[in-house]
């Protein structure tokens, strides 16, 4: 089962200790690079010819990221690298794939991404790869998955980095908009925008008036980890009509399962590429005891949605539509039978060679030579 919130918080980390020792031994090998290139700099420099005054420089604009860095970027941006999942979907997205040439070990998402260069792992990528890739601009998750010290680092090597950091729906759009403005993509967003609030919009119609359900995401089962109500994942469940039953400022809390027994959810929702998995860890829960006790287990309450989710990027959108589907199918089966009785309405007015406004008139005048 695919669980990529973990890898916005724990898989990565459980990760961190070994990529560390990775990450210390390149940071010291760019210093002893750095030290035995010194002094042929130097006898270099003293013959090498001044250059010319009218050398052209690169043209650079100094953005502010989303952590508040300030960063100059080279314009216009014709080599991106991604260090994580979403950043790398939301670049195809915006249509700018052919200026990717490297990603993560983790971007698998679409799978034409992992046919790019790999820069190794988010937690501590390879940063001599990520150099030699000769990037314009190197985008990061800033906190929850990519650390300050690599953004850090590769600005000492002389590379740009932007950070990004959304923590709701709304942040998302606003951060693909960001990105956009910074890699020269503001068409492709102002189209690809549009359509999500649209959608979005249509989601909060279909969901008036109706109490949210009342759910658990599950991030993982064992041990048992949720979200908490700050995270992007939360605000997503809130717009798809359902509400976290755990109440925390933690991102990622763990919960026993006598907690969870006690808060007896409407729905367990579980994330993941392959819902055949799901099933079969939904069927192992169902026989322990402390899962037993649930009834959204024992009634088959659950829900299964894409991985898509799990990732701040404009794909969520389509994960959020189908969860809402789930949850609330009275609402979508009530507007698709109006949409289709509308339709059908047309077409016998059609077939009857009348137009909806002459029967609307019609109907009127009848009305009053009727009425008393």
């Amino acid at each position: 089962m695919a669980l990529s919130p973990i890898l916005f918080r724990g898989v990565f980390l459980l990760l961190a200790r070994f990529e560390l020792v990775v990450v210390f031994r390149q940071l010291a090998g760019f210093a002893l690079l750095a030290a035995l290139a010194a002094p042929a700099a130097v006898r270099a420099g003293a013959q090498a010819t001044a250059p010319p005054a009218n050398a052209a420089t690169p043209a650079k604009t100094d953005v502010t990221d989303e952590v508040g860095r300030r960063v100059s970027i080279p314009v216009p941006v014709r080599r991106i690298v991604s260090l994580a999942p979403n950043l790398t979907e939301t670049i195809y997205a915006l249509g700018a794939q052919d200026r990717l040439v490297g990603v993560t070990d983790y971007c698998d998402y679409p799978p034409e991404a992992q046919q790019k260069a790999r820069v190794g792992g988010a937690v501590n990528p390879n940063l001599e790869q990520i150099v030699a890739l000769k990037p314009d601009l190197v985008l990061a998750q800033a906190f929850t998955l990519n650390r300050r010290e690599t953004v850090d680092a590769l600005e000492r090597l002389g590379v740009a980095v932007y950070s990004a950091n959304a923590h709701s729906v709304d942040g998302i759009l606003d951060s693909t908009r960001h990105l956009a403005e910074v890699i020269g993509a503001v068409e492709q967003s102002t189209v690809l925008l549009k359509n999500l609030r649209t959608r979005l919009g249509e989601l909060k119609r279909h969901l008036a008036g109706r109490p949210p359900k009342r759910v658990l995401f599950v991030v993982w089962s064992d041990p048992l980890v949720t979200v908490g109500r700050q995270t992007f994942i939360a605000d997503a469940l809130r717009l798809a009509g359902a509400e976290s039953v755990v109440e925390t400022e933690q991102d990622w809390p763990r919960l026993s399962l006598e907690e969870v027994v006690r808060l007896q959810p409407d729905f367990l929702v579980f994330a993941s590429s392959h819902s055949k998995t799901v099933r079969t860890t939904v069927e192992d829960l169902s026989q322990r005891p402390g899962w037993r006790g649930l009834d959204a287990v024992r009634n088959r309450r659950i829900a299964v949605i894409s991985d898509a989710i799990n990732r701040p990027a404009p794909r969520l959108v389509e994960a959020l539509e189908d969860l809402a589907r789930q949850l609330h199918p009275d609402a979508f089966e009530e507007k698709s039978k109006n949409r289709k009785a509308k339709i059908e309405n047309r077409k016998n007015a059609a077939a009857s060679g009348e137009s909806p406004i002459f029967s609307f008139l019609f109907s009127l005048f009848a009305f009053h030579r009727v009425a008393p």
